[in-house]
């Protein structure tokens, strides 16, 4: 007999990773959002209430992202019942930590418990991608693909897509800084030049195949050397008072690389675990310089994506 309700969660996750701008993203499993789905007689999806660190989000099912996403399940599959929802944010409003992406992500993967034949990951992503649109006004899979597979996640294409784990070094430390400011994912594109240099462009791709070649070995050398983003991050860093003191204070204290998650305003870091404490704390003090206040978390990069708990 299938299941009533469930309630699923999905980890925040990090956008672009710097060298991979809309395909490459990881997951971080200290934050993230979770979403109970209940099945009911009514048809269609409703959402019953949000709460957490976010709650003045729209409760109309087509304007949220979990509820479009769904939604998008339920006429699809031509679901003989409807579904409610319920949504407890973890991750703060426009951070650049992939909150719409996750909340989309929990809510596939808690209406996929209710289902007498359960979706593939796959299935379940291109769900999510209909709800992740809601917010962005676009459709990529940098934020969608690691909420729900988990770990470092490199997707090629959007209608088709193939997605793939990436090995991580298993000392690598993963520390995110969020200041309390709010920047939306479409001001943060529409800023961004619609041409590149050809020279940044074999800069960037030499980056990105360095990037990966390193995870794979754990070559922590060739990591440190390629984890750097010379397109976006140089047009995206003035909307993020004192970034380039937070990025130095990584860097200074032994950071692998040190860019902006997703399009900001919180900035992550790569960094061995014995440095991770130094490192999230000169993050810190760069903020605090800007007299802005911020969060800090550190995790280290588990291949684990969204999943039932309860």
């Amino acid at each position: 007999m299938s299941r009533q309700s469930a309630t699923a969660f999905a980890p925040a996750s990090i956008g672009n990773v710097a060298v991979g701008f809309d395909v490459l993203g990881h997951s971080f499993q200290t934050i993230g959002d979770k979403v109970t789905a209940r099945r009911v007689a009514t048809p269609g999806v409703t959402i019953k209430r949000i709460t957490g660190t976010t709650v003045d989000l729209p409760l109309e099912t087509e304007k949220n992202t979990a509820g479009m996403a769904v939604l998008s399940m339920v006429r699809d599959l031509q679901l003989d019942f409807g579904i409610e929802l319920e949504i407890e944010k973890g991750i703060p409003l426009g951070s650049g930590l992939g909150g719409s992406a996750a909340s989309a992500v929990a809510g596939v993967v808690a209406a996929n418990a209710l289902l007498a034949k359960p979706l593939t990951l796959l299935e379940q992503l291109q769900f999510a991608l209909k709800g992740e649109q809601v917010a962005s006004g676009s459709r990529h899979v940098d934020n969608i693909a690691p909420s729900l597979f988990g770990g470092l996640v490199l997707t090629v294409g959007i209608d088709n897509p193939n997605v793939k784990q990436i090995p991580v070094p298993p000392t690598v430390r993963c520390v995110l800084v969020h200041p309390h400011m709010v920047l939306s994912t479409r001001e943060a594109r529409s800023i961004l030049s619609r041409t590149v240099d050809l020279s940044n462009v074999i800069w960037q791709t030499a980056n990105i195949a360095g990037f990966l070649t390193g995870c794979f070995t754990s070559d922590l050398q060739l990591i440190r050397e390629s984890l750097e983003d010379v397109i976006i991050e140089p047009q995206r860093q003035v909307l993020i008072p004192g970034f380039p003191a937070v990025k130095q204070g990584a860097l200074g204290n032994g950071a692998l690389g040190c860019s902006i998650s997703g399009a900001g305003p919180t900035v992550f870091a790569w960094c061995e675990q014995q440095n991770a404490e130094a490192v999230r704390d000169a993050m810190v003090a760069g903020f605090a310089a800007q007299k802005m206040q911020s969060d800090a978390w550190i995790s280290t990069l588990d291949a684990v994506g969204a999943r039932i708990v309860d």
